[in-house]
């Protein structure tokens, strides 16, 4: 089983809570990106990046000294966004952090497919971002099928815990030999599923977290995560791409 997550857009440098295991599977398509980004000019990198000034200026400077291969940080680390505060890898048993290590892939629109303790440096680059490179159109056609079959490499099981934007980049490119199973977590009003951001980010961390905690390595016990809330609803089935709904409990 692989689980794949989205990153985070805010991320830190930590190189002295835990050491890095190696650098990324796909550097060498990661340093023809940081070629053409550091090519343009701060104003169309803020145009391209979508963000005030003051991120802007941050990022800029982080492009004009970034370096792939020292002072890295494990890209499980690195993120620190409302999803990984909620896997709290920080404060894991060394077997938990074990089973992330086989297990858990971080989708990345920089870095293409990173495992957890990969090392890594700082930057922004969202995967839905329409950065042209050589002859892409974006960041889709950039990766391409490459990630999609690193996955099936190592598995015939993909557990979907990646947002639309990130997920997109692998799942059309899957053989068919791959399960590839959605957890989608929402509310129901008037009969629809309500999907909400920032709860959807909280309940995907904890459920990696609930995954480590009891080394799950197959889809049958995952009917049984039952935290913050959510409780099992059903399953839908398309080939062989299924989806899993949780629904949380309205608080009116």
């Amino acid at each position: 089983m692989r689980i794949i997550i989205a990153p985070a857009k805010k991320m830190i440098v930590d190189t002295d809570s835990f050491a890095v295991d190696g650098l990324p599977q796909f550097l060498e398509r990661t340093e023809r990106l940081k070629t053409v980004l550091q090519g343009m000019s701060p104003k169309d990198l803020q145009a391209l990046w979508k963000c005030n000034d003051a991120i802007a200026k941050l990022n800029v400077e982080r492009l004009e000294q970034m370096d792939l291969h020292r002072n890295l940080t494990p890209a499980v680390i690195a993120y620190e966004g409302i999803q990984y505060r909620y896997m709290a890898p920080g404060v894991m048993e060394t077997a938990h952090l074990d089973y992330l290590r086989e297990h858990l892939r971080i989708l990345s629109g920089f870095y293409g497919l990173l495992r957890p303790f990969d090392g890594v440096t700082p930057y922004r680059l969202e995967m839905q971002t329409k950065l042209a490179v050589d002859g892409c159109r974006d960041l889709y056609q950039f990766w391409g099928n490459h990630l999609a079959h690193q996955l099936a490499s190592e598995t015939d099981f993909v557990l979907n815990l990646a947002s639309k934007e990130y997920s997109k980049a692998v799942e059309a490119h899957l053989p068919k030999t791959v399960q590839f199973i959605t957890c989608v977590f929402g509310e129901l009003k008037d009969g629809k599923v309500i999907e909400k951001g920032t709860k959807c980010k909280m309940v995907r961390g904890q459920m990696v977290r609930w995954l480590a905690e009891n080394q799950i390595k197959s889809p049958k016990n995952l009917q049984t995560f039952d935290q913050l809330g959510y409780r099992f609803c059903r399953s839908t089935s398309a080939g062989n791409h299924t989806a899993y709904l949780w629904i949380q409990s309205r608080k009116d």
